[in-house]
């Protein structure tokens, strides 16, 4: 199975670890929900990505692409073939208020200025107007009508609609639709199936992290996620571990580990990605998204170990994503994506050696990485991002390899 960038189609995260080595780790970066890999700690780029919760193509199906069979995105959906009949109807679910997971909008209970669903709202003094707490704080004029704001206030009775309208998200009650005059029946006679679309739930609530996140309201992020996790572990307990929910939980588990390196929080972050690794490891490897995301988060956590100077555990779990690198290319020896990714990752094990005063096994890391680039040969007008990639990592390793006491990290 392959991955987009969505929790639920195995969302890979960036590889930020290209940042500078001496970059606080609670410092953000990009969206944790792009896709992304380092080039090197001093010079990084970022791909954007999908969403966790979109929908795709069931004829990608091997190529990894999210199923609908299993998936939350169908939990409580109805077969119409099934129940078509004349004293039956199926109602699909629809967002009264115009959320829609499939489409930004923003509707009335979005904050204006991270465009996410309000968290923690705070109303404006004297004029009124509302927004997150976090967003609004960093202002000292409403951003909306410009007037000074003379305090803040908690606006709770709105927070707590809002609150119950995400818990009841995509579970609207409506009246049941006759499929041959498209008219609403109001015959209480008739059998009226609701339609509980998960899927929309699911999808809803990572998109308002994902707009949370990227305005850097990373409680807010962390909230929706939460409950995205919460969601996909009720239906693990009734359907077991299968791969499209292993490979949701993982992704997802994933975001809440960037959230929680984004808030400082380094010890919850390893967790995350810890148990986004457990469920990773439970899928084929043979998926390049999924070895992707598997990889990236091995190298998360070695950058968190290694922020709190723990370069042996740094080291290992760089070595492990570079092993999972090796097996995808093997699977996948035409791919340069897969080549890219392991000479990054020999980048990574060789600065570790190199600060181990490991120089010999160092020198022979950056070749090596030297050696799979300067093999690599792209001549497609497609492939420009990865040719600039390729030579921006190429010069890195060339640096490592001339002038090690100078370029060191």
């Amino acid at each position: 199975m392959t991955t987009s960038v969505c929790p639920f189609s195995k969302a890979a995260r960036p590889d930020d670890a290209s940042a500078a080595r001496k970059q606080a780790d609670t410092t953000p970066s990009a969206c944790p929900f792009s896709k992304a890999d380092a080039s090197a700690r001093k010079q990084g780029e970022t791909t954007a990505s999908a969403c966790p919760f979109s929908k795709s193509d069931a004829s990608a199906r091997k190529q990894g692409e999210v199923a609908s069979k299993g998936c939350p995105e169908n939990e409580g959906r109805v077969n119409k073939e099934e129940d078509s009949t004349p004293d039956s109807a199926t109602v699909p679910a629809k967002c009264p208020f115009g959320y829609d997971s499939q489409t930004f909008k923003l509707g009335p209970f979005s904050c204006m200025l991270c465009q996410a669903l309000l968290y923690d709202s705070s109303r404006c003094v004297p004029c009124t107007h509302v927004f997150c707490k976090v967003c609004v704080s960093r202002f000292k004029d409403c951003p909306l009508c410009g007037a000074d704001v003379e305090s803040i206030e908690a606006d709770e009775s709105l927070q707590k609609m809002v609150d119950q309208f995400i818990e009841g998200h995509a579970r609207i009650k409506r009246s049941v639709v006759n499929s041959n005059d498209k008219e609403e029946v109001e015959n209480d006679n008739k059998k009226v199936i609701y339609a509980d679309v998960s899927m929309e739930r699911g999808s809803f609530l990572v998109q308002q992290a994902m707009r949370a996140f990227q305005a850097q309201n990373y409680e807010s992020a962390k909230s929706r996620l939460a409950m995205c996790t919460e969601d996909i572990r009720d239906q693990l307990k009734r359907e077991g571990n299968t791969p499209e929910l292993c490979s949701q939980l993982g992704a997802v588990l994933g975001m809440l580990g960037d959230c929680s390196r984004a808030m400082g929080d380094s010890s919850s972050a390893v967790n995350h990605f810890e148990e986004s690794i457990e469920f990773l490891m439970k899928l084929p490897m043979d998926d390049l998204e999924i070895t992707h995301t598997l990889s990236v988060s091995l190298n998360k956590i070695g950058d968190l170990k290694y922020y709190g100077q723990d370069l042996e555990a740094a080291r290992s779990y760089y070595c492990r994503a570079l092993n999972v690198r090796r097996d995808a290319m093997k699977h996948h020896p035409n791919a340069p994506s897969q080549i890219l990714d392991v000479a990054v990752s020999l980048a990574k094990v060789a600065d570790i050696d190199r600060a181990l005063q490991n120089e010999d096994a160092a020198t022979d890391g950056f070749k090596e990485g030297m050696k799979l680039l300067e093999s690599l040969k792209l001549d497609s007008e497609d492939s420009a991002p990865l040719e600039q990639r390729r030579l921006s990592v190429l010069e890195f390793l060339k640096k490592q390899v001339e002038k090690p006491a100078e370029t060191a990290i």
